[in-house]
């Protein structure tokens, strides 16, 4: 089998594809033939080892574990002796970042209990799309108290991965959704939901007049003073998108001092895995409720193209790499 690994911390251009054998499934384990993955912010600071306080658990002067890759979609080729789960055949998704990594890849071992079954009526592309992007956005919605029907919602960088599951989550929630994005996206992400865009490139979404129950930010753009203006008595600021270092400590800090002298909350979020979640999201695709929205599609060959366009920040939705003929 093929995958894709980096013996040291690098940049797209400096993953190697490696021909290793196929693995064999512990006893607790499926062997999934990867049909699909999709590039994700954590995998390329995963990749570079960045911020550098990851390098704590990644592995100081170069990665512990050379393997990549999140998200995936896939068909079970093998199970281990004490699998009841599932069988061969069986079409699942799952994002396994936490428990090693390794969707870069044409075969991966994955833990029973760790997968969940794919969404009927949506390819493995689709299906690959949704994980982590898709668990961040549910998290996001629901930590702080469920969304109210009604609710006002500023959701600062609609138009990206998590960005496009959140317009469509907020308003499956009941909320009014001000959606801030570039122009090429509007369209797009007023079709998904939002009541009210901002255009980023025309006007600046710190100006707005309008106060809101929740703000999320999936860019890390939004500060916390900007926030404690643009928040409602007892509203809440999400941020869930890497601004930089200097960013997060200022948000931080400033965010607590907010909480102290004010009814408003300013909070981070680091979304963490669950199948339970990531079942709710299946069951919402297969009710029409969200649809899963990819950018682009690339080949197995130009996952490191994936990577690089990915990281410039600007995709419309999820950028998507393909195993499979679909």
């Amino acid at each position: 089998m093929k995958r894709y690994i980096r013996k040291r911390y690098c940049g797209p251009e400096g993953l190697e594809v490696v021909n290793i054998p196929t693995p064999e499934p512990a006893e607790d384990e499926v062997l999934v033939k990867v049909q699909a993955t999709s590039i994700n912010p954590a995998d390329s600071h995963t990749m570079r080892g960045t911020p550098y306080f990851y390098r704590l658990m990644l592995g100081v002067s170069r990665p512990k574990n050379p393997k990549l890759g999140a998200d995936l979609s896939g068909i079970i080729e093998k199970i281990g002796a004490n699998v009841n789960q599932w069988q061969v055949g069986d079409e699942v998704f799952s994002d396994i970042l936490s428990v090693g990594a390794g969707a870069f890849g044409e075969y991966i071992c994955v833990k029973q209990q760790h997968l969940v079954r794919k969404p009927n009526g949506i390819s493995h592309q689709a299906a690959a799309a949704v994980p982590l992007a898709g668990i961040t956005a549910l998290q996001s919605v629901t930590s702080n108290g469920s969304l109210k029907p009604g609710q006002q919602v500023m959701i600062i960088g609609a138009g990206g991965g998590v960005g496009t599951f959140l317009v469509q989550l907020a308003k499956h929630y009941g909320a009014e959704v001000t959606a801030v994005c570039s122009t090429g996206k509007a369209e797009k992400v007023k079709m998904l939901g939002a009541t009210e865009i901002i255009d980023y490139t025309r006007e600046d979404y710190r100006n707005c007049q309008k106060a809101f129950d929740f703000i999320i930010d999936a860019v890390g753009n939004c500060s916390a003073s900007t926030a404690k203006k643009l928040l409602k008595p007892n509203g809440t600021c999400l941020l869930i998108g890497w601004g930089g270092f200097g960013h997060l400590i200022s948000y931080m800090l400033y965010g607590w001092w907010i909480g102290l002298r004010t009814d408003r909350k300013i909070s981070i979020l680091t979304a963490q895995f669950s199948t339970a979640d990531l079942s709710t999201l299946g069951s919402l695709i297969e009710a029409g409720a969200i649809v899963p929205v990819i950018d682009k599609i690339y080949s197995f060959k130009e996952l490191p193209q994936a990577i690089a366009y990915q990281e410039l920040g600007h995709s419309g939705g999820k950028v998507v790499v393909t195993l499979s003929n679909e």
